[in-house]
């Protein structure tokens, strides 16, 4: 069974930064792209980066040059550097992967940790 878990989160002031990473663990045999979504209440998931298991990312308009997204493929593990915070990035982040186990592909996500910007 496969798992990701996320940490990182919590409250942050306006143009501060904050990290969060997420380590996908259990029985993988591949791991290809990996991202983070956000969620606020009311709304839908939305894509905030993405990166490849070569390294390639892509970002949402509304954090390019803000944000980074890295990962380390010998721990499975994706990250999301956010600096310049602005209180519009509050909500609740989630990780996800797309990851082969015994043979079978299917996409993962992590539980959630919230992000609030706030002074």
């Amino acid at each position: 069974q496969v798992q990701l878990v996320e940490s990182g989160g919590g409250l942050v002031q306006p143009g501060g930064s904050l990290s969060l990473s997420c380590q996908a663990s259990g029985t993988i045999f591949h791991v290809a792209d990996m991202a983070w979504f956000r969620q606020v209440p009311g709304k839908d998931r939305e894509l905030v980066g993405r990166i490849t298991a070569d390294s390639r990312s892509n970002y949402a308009d509304s954090v390019k040059g803000r944000f980074a997204v890295s990962r380390d493929n010998h721990k499975n593990t994706v990250y999301l550097q956010m600096n310049s915070l602005k209180p519009e990035d509050s909500a609740v982040y989630y990780c996800n992967a797309a990851i082969q186990t015994r043979g079978s592909w299917r996409d993962y996500w992590g539980q959630g940790t919230q992000v609030f910007v706030s002074s």
